[in-house]
């Protein structure tokens, strides 16, 4: 995945609070090692995503976006740094999805660093990357993508990166479109109202690919990035993280999918390159 070097990159979607007002070692759920991390993410991720945690008092910390306007200005810098690319990214979602739903309201990226204060709660970086309905803001420890190839064994890659800030964004168009009620109901397992939920989130992220190119950030997204971005998929299937964890796979307990389904609907957006192909409720597909 590469980006246009001459595409100019606006950082007014993107607070950077890396290093502000956190505190290292907290982490949401308890307890250390990959099991601690698998447990933090598949029961966080799920109470964040759909606005669980309630608002608790707390204001985010104040942003200083200095260094990043200063050092990520084209897609020539996107190209170069991880956190320009993050800009990069968020500017192409948005576009695409500003000029394809009607009244579409910008989302806020939120980089951070150990632990964050949301209008959904507190979060540290065990919970990885979330979208919080309660301040329409995505939240994102750039950290999770180390962790998404050494804990999880994705391939990663720049395309990896960018799939999971694009499923994070399918959330916040989900929100917008009065569709995140849609998940009530039965929460966990393979046809849950919490994985239909996130299947579409992973559908939506295949459909910004699929049009990426046309918002002029984007210069190319090869087969060898489509793949990339299946394998992170896969990656975070509930089956693949329950493996890892305990060397069982309960699908009563799934609350975002197993690998199949995820790459299946990344892959029927991706194909597609509608939203409209993205309804996972209606669908009697895995």
């Amino acid at each position: 995945m590469r980006f246009r070097d001459s595409a100019q990159l606006d950082t007014g979607q993107v607070s950077d609070r890396r290093g502000i007002g956190s505190r290292p070692g907290m982490m949401i759920g308890g307890g250390g090692g990959l099991v601690g991390l698998i447990v933090a993410i598949v029961v966080a991720l799920t109470s964040l995503h759909n606005g669980g945690g309630g608002g608790n008092g707390f204001t985010a910390a104040g942003s200083d976006n200095g260094d990043l306007a200063a050092e990520c200005k084209t897609g020539a810098d996107a190209n170069q740094r991880t956190d320009c690319r993050v800009v990069a990214v968020v500017d192409s979602v948005q576009q695409y999805w500003g000029g394809t739903v009607s009244g579409y309201k910008p989302a806020q990226t939120i980089l951070f660093t150990n632990q964050v204060a949301t209008g959904c709660g507190t979060a540290s970086s065990a919970v990885g990357p979330f979208y919080c309905p309660n301040d329409q803001h995505v939240y994102l420890d750039l950290g999770f993508y180390q962790e998404l190839h050494d804990r999880f064994g994705a391939r990663g890659g720049a395309f990896a990166e960018a799939y999971v800030i694009a499923h994070e964004y399918g959330h916040h168009v989900q929100h917008l479109l009065g569709r995140t009620d849609a998940a009530g109901g039965l929460r966990t397992g393979p046809t849950s109202g919490s994985v239909r939920l996130e299947l579409q989130a992973d559908c939506y992220a295949g459909v910004w690919a699929a049009n990426a190119v046309d918002t002029g950030l984007v210069s190319e997204i090869t087969p060898s990035d489509i793949a990339d971005g299946l394998d992170a998929a896969a990656a975070v299937g509930d089956d693949r993280i329950q493996r890892a964890a305990t060397g069982r796979v309960d699908p009563e307990t799934w609350t975002h999918g197993s690998a199949t389904q995820r790459q299946h609907w990344f892959s029927t957006g991706y194909q597609s390159g509608d939203p409209r192909s993205c309804d996972t409720f209606a669908s009697t597909a895995p």
